[in-house]
């Protein structure tokens, strides 16, 4: 699978789009039409996100190579918006994206496999098989050790999946569990060592199917961790909203431009929200300021990192 993610950013660029849909992010006109059909209801709000999703995606496939919907935000609307999350994923794969879903699992190893086979791999019905979610890779919390983390490596073996483990996230408190020492190293230096590890069957030429976290609001830390993980591709959450520049994405990356993919999520989808572009589109055309938003960010990043 990560070869394919590494084909796809080859023709488009390092850049995956979060689907993280807020009901504050949608367009009123949007919401009127799918409260018009369900109320104001949970089935409701889930139908507006759809629209909106749909009309993100149809605006920038062609530019990036990857979408990362936020289980979550689909989450807390139940059973409607867990659907919406399917249809999202579905729809993504018929335009071509790779799907990173980024649910954050982590658990004992019974709980673990199911997680990875509702979201990689499949659930056996009497004599058939279905893929529940079907996201190619999906982020993964490490804190439980590798009884958290072989069920979904032994899934990915089985289906030809990814997982992107939590390394060093890029929220201001990350620091106070992962910064932590232990034998003198802190503690992402060690979850470093195990992407190694638990990376080393899963390696498609250059790159493993066992990727890492690393947030673009710790280019030092991110420097470091880019030589320890030499297999692995890193997901760069922190870029536009959260902080984080061009200029801090150079150190994630290897001399030939690859090695990572850079998240962008509200910077995007909420892009008409944002001054730069609220003066040229309307919330109507929330759609191509979010396209829009895209080409700035590639025109952006891609003279920095490089290949």
């Amino acid at each position: 699978m990560i070869g394919r993610l590494i084909e796809k950013i080859k023709k488009t660029a390092p850049i995956v789009v979060g689907l993280d849909p807020d009901l504050s992010f949608v367009p009123e006109y949007l919401k009127e039409e799918a409260y018009g059909e369900h109320g104001e209801t949970l089935e409701g709000a889930a139908g507006a996100i759809w629209r909106f999703n749909k009309g993100i995606v149809d605006a920038v496939c062609d530019l990036i190579p990857a979408v990362k919907p936020q289980s979550a935000m689909y989450e807390r609307l139940g059973i409607e918006g867990i659907k919406v999350f399917e249809k999202t994923v579905s729809y993504c794969h018929e335009k071509g994206l790779v799907v990173i879903g980024d649910i954050k699992r982590g658990d004992i190893g019974s709980t673990s496999a199911a997680y990875a086979a509702s979201h990689l791999g499949k659930v056996k019905i009497g004599s058939k098989e279905y893929s529940p979610f079907n996201e190619d890779f999906c982020t993964v919390n490490p804190y439980l050790g590798t009884d958290g983390i072989k069920p979904f490596l032994d899934v990915c073996k089985e289906q030809d999946k990814g997982i992107f483990v939590l390394v060093k996230t890029s929220n201001p408190s990350s620091g106070e569990f992962q910064d932590k020492l232990s034998d003198g190293l802190p503690m992402y230096h060690h979850v470093a060592l195990k992407v190694n590890e638990w990376g080393r069957d899963l390696i498609e030429d250059d790159y493993s199917n066992v990727g890492a976290v690393v947030g673009a609001t710790y280019p030092e830390v991110g420097k470091a961790l880019r030589e320890i993980m030499d297999k692995a591709f890193i997901l760069v959450p922190g870029y536009g909203a959260q902080g984080a520049g061009a200029a801090e994405l150079k150190p994630f990356f290897n001399r030939d431009g690859l090695g990572a993919i850079v998240n962008s999520s509200r910077g995007i989808i909420a892009a008409y929200k944002n001054k730069k572009y609220s003066e040229k589109y309307s919330e109507r055309d929330f759609a191509a300021a979010a396209r829009n938003a895209v080409m700035d960010m590639r025109d952006d990043i891609l003279p920095v990192i490089g290949g």
